[in-house]
């Protein structure tokens, strides 16, 4: 199971293990890959993140722009105008972190000025200016590798060895980011399953997840109903539940996941809860 961690964030330094935490995915977009259009409106959004806290969500994860294979690109004055009144509704109502999942440094430099606390950056914070943003505001982050952008990821994606590319990509980040002074309690890391990966890839980095990524920080997880599972069990994303709690309990079970980014919080909280309680029999 998970060894203790403290990720710190701005307001408070959260304790992860031995139970991995659970990150709510809220999506305030018409086109992500698996809930796009259902909490577009911000009412139906505030109420869907309200929902995904009470059934037991530790982080929400908010985010207005999809990154799914292919995806269009939003506007910055868009996805501000979909996120914003969101983080800003919600961090006055909820006790939990909220953590921003945007590409641009102004969206997130906005959000963090309403309330949340956490940078969730598919591009790993290659842009100099997401990096002033988050050593101004102390903010957390978690660095993402993708190889790619979201309109080429999944055009032929390749590596010499994706287990060792990652890692070394990850260094790089790291020790990138400490220069530029954000403090190393601060970084949380995601390997960025599904982004500019092929199923053996993705494979590759779920067995072999404790080489990918730098140790003492936590690793953000995210398979909830992606494109794999679906390769895998010939299952549509309305069905890939199952699969996606196998692959979250094999990860946490072992010691390397420590945050679960998912859709379906109860039953992940609820996976996460049972491998916290057999293992303390262990």
């Amino acid at each position: 199971m998970t060894p203790s961690l403290r990720w710190q964030l701005p307001d408070r330094t959260i304790t992860i293990g031995p139970r991995p935490l659970v990150m709510g995915i809220l999506n305030v977009t018409p086109d992500s890959f698996s809930d796009g259009g259902l909490y577009f409106d911000p009412e139906a959004a505030i109420a869907r993140g309200l929902q995904l806290v009470a059934e037991g969500a530790d982080i929400l994860d908010i985010g207005g722009e999809s990154t799914r294979p292919g995806a269009t690109p939003v506007p910055m004055d868009e996805e501000l105008r979909r996120v914003l009144p969101v983080v800003t509704a919600l961090a006055r109502q909820i006790p939990v972190p909220i953590s921003i999942d945007t590409m641009k440094p102004e969206v997130a430099r906005r959000c963090l000025e309403v309330g949340a606390t956490i940078i969730n950056d598919v591009t790993g914070l290659r842009d100099p200016e997401m990096v002033k943003v988050a050593v101004h505001t102390r903010a957390a982050v978690i660095v993402m590798h993708m190889q790619g952008t979201p309109q080429t990821m999944q055009i032929q994606p390749h590596y010499t060895d994706v287990v060792r590319d990652i890692h070394a990509y990850f260094q790089e980040r790291r020790q990138t980011l400490l220069e530029a002074g954000i403090a190393p309690e601060a970084l949380a890391f995601d390997p960025g399953i599904g982004f500019g990966k092929t199923l053996e890839h993705n494979l590759q980095l779920l067995a072999r997840l404790e080489q990918v990524t730098p140790p003492g920080h936590p690793v953000v997880l995210g398979v909830s109903r992606k494109g794999l599972l679906g390769q895998i069990t010939g299952r549509s994303r309305t069905e890939r539940l199952a699969a996606s709690l196998a692959v979250a309990c094999f990860a946490a079970a072992r010691g390397q996941a420590h945050i679960l980014r998912v859709h379906d919080v109860a039953a992940t909280r609820d996976a996460a809860l049972l491998l916290e309680a057999i293992d303390r029999y262990r």
